[in-house]
């Protein structure tokens, strides 16, 4: 009886040793894991922005230099704001991620102005738009969202800031409307943010954000 009891201890503390060595392999592998998406996730990030704003335009740590702003009319969530700067002058800023009204969700929009209030671009960062309809929206679907660049709220006019349809000077999709609409809405919301805001928005100090902006 003893001896059989004994047996029973050993083998609990056999499985309680696996079990502990198994633990600690799950989480070694869950960090070194996390880790690597959170970096190719960052390079996601800044590969994106610098088909915006050149590389050679910024001598700043774009992903240390950034601040969280909240504004409904930009998302229901808090957006990260990332600045770009040369020599301590201000160049541009990354609005990311913006959120348009979507069919299925909301479109996630990363939108860079620069310092003298024009567009640098826009670009769809996620979505799930109606395939071969709303879809356009993305750069590998078409070449509608690269027409931002340079835009601003001069060019053109506030008043022409909708699509053609609606009297403005963007482009719709044939038998996709409201997906453009909503995103040329969103992009103007941007400017008028920014040029309100503009001051403090660069002055404002940076700081380290819970979360990647790329979640």
């Amino acid at each position: 009886m003893i001896r059989q009891y004994k047996d029973i201890l050993h083998s609990a503390a056999i499985l309680g040793i696996f079990g502990i060595l198994g633990a600690t392999l799950v989480s070694l592998t869950w960090t070194a894991t996390a880790e690597r998406i959170a970096l190719n996730q960052q390079q996601a990030f800044l590969r994106n922005v610098y088909k915006l704003i050149k590389h050679d335009e910024i001598d700043n740590e774009l992903l240390q230099d950034v601040i969280t702003i909240r504004s409904p009319a930009l998302s229901k969530n808090e957006v990260q704001v990332y600045r770009a700067r040369r020599q301590g002058e201000p160049v541009a800023v990354v609005f990311s991620p913006v959120q348009s009204p979507g069919y299925a969700a909301p479109i996630r929009l990363m939108v860079a102005v620069r310092a003298d209030g024009s567009l640098a671009g826009v670009r769809v960062l996620s979505h799930l738009e109606t395939p071969g309809l709303g879809d356009k929206i993305d750069e590998s679907r078409s070449d509608w969202i690269l027409g931002f660049e340079g835009k601003s709220l001069e060019n053109p006019p506030i008043a022409k800031w909708k699509v053609k349809k609606d009297g403005g000077v963007f482009d719709q999709f044939t038998g996709a409307t409201i997906t453009p609409r909503n995103i040329v809405a969103t992009v103007k919301k941007t400017l008028e943010y920014f040029e309100k805001e503009k001051e403090r928005l660069f002055k404002q100090p940076a700081e380290s954000p819970d979360e990647p902006p790329f979640h």
